[in-house]
């Protein structure tokens, strides 16, 4: 078994590793300063999660229920991948998702119906043992990075103790069949090419367990945004006081704080020598 100082240098030699790979990808970078905070961030939350992650005997473990058929009989599958942990006569299965636990708790049943078809999965066509599941929040909290930021280490200390990524979710057998009904009705849309928006008035609710409202948190990542009919609606109420102000939600390049630092980064990225070079 490796020592904890080879684990922390493998995840750094990780994270840089995945760094570079995405940058080269995506042709972002970021400056130095951010790159360690979210290199603190990933070591932090080995530091939290240290149980699970070294007790996990299967990752990334693919599941899936094949041969189902739609209400209109068209065939589909459906898949997921899970992280499996064994230990003395208990087996866990962890889904791992970007959404932070309150949001998580507030909407339960969400997180339930997909890992219930895992689960399912598991025990009903592999003919494996399964005694508990849960999701593990990977977000991190804003309340713990601001007392690193700050180097607050009580503050640092008393926000750990604080933070509960790992959320158990029950397994409720009787659940299955509706929410792989559920799926089979949305393949039959997907293929039909019926994609109906939510309506305004969802777009105008708040999230439960978030402060944010859907068309600010959900919509603000869908790429079709700019040609949903609610959506428009939604930026153009009076009642929200920004009609007039569509254009903002097409020049929405993040804070100002996330635009200096993408600038910034990209400038020590060019020669000094050759400023106007490409």
């Amino acid at each position: 078994m490796m020592e904890e100082y080879e684990i922390i240098e493998k995840i750094r030699e990780y994270f840089d590793d995945n760094y570079e790979i995405m940058r080269l990808e995506g042709g972002h970078a970021i400056t130095e300063d951010v790159k360690q905070l979210a290199l603190t961030q990933v070591l932090l939350y080995y530091k939290k999660m240290k149980d699970v992650a070294t007790k996990v005997t299967d990752t990334e473990v693919k599941l899936t229920l094949p041969d189902q058929k739609t209400p209109k009989g068209r065939n589909f599958t459906i898949e997921g991948v899970v992280d499996i942990v064994r230990e003395d006569d208990e087996t866990w299965m962890y889904d791992i998702k970007t959404h932070d636990p309150d949001f998580i708790l507030s909407n339960k049943d969400l997180y339930e119906k997909q890992l219930n078809v895992y689960a399912h999965i598991w025990q009903e066509l592999r003919k494996e043992a399964l005694d508990s599941t849960a999701v593990i929040s990977t977000a991190f909290p804003q309340a713990l990075k601001q007392a690193y930021l700050l180097n607050d280490q009580y503050r640092i200390e008393f926000e750990m103790a604080k933070w509960k990524p790992l959320i158990p979710i029950p397994f409720i057998q009787e659940n299955v069949q509706d929410t792989i009904s559920d799926f089979a009705c949305i393949v039959d849309e997907i293929e039909d090419k019926k994609f109906h928006p939510a309506p305004v008035d969802v777009l105008k609710e708040k999230l439960q367990g978030s402060n944010a409202i859907f068309g600010q948190r959900v919509c603000r990542e869908c790429d079709a945004r700019f040609s949903c009919l609610s959506f428009r609606e939604f930026v153009t109420d009076k009642g929200k006081g920004i009609r007039g102000n569509f254009a903002k939600y097409f020049e929405d390049f993040g804070s100002d704080t996330d635009q200096e630092e993408w600038v910034n980064s990209n400038l020590q990225g060019k020669n000094p020598d050759n400023i106007n070079s490409n």
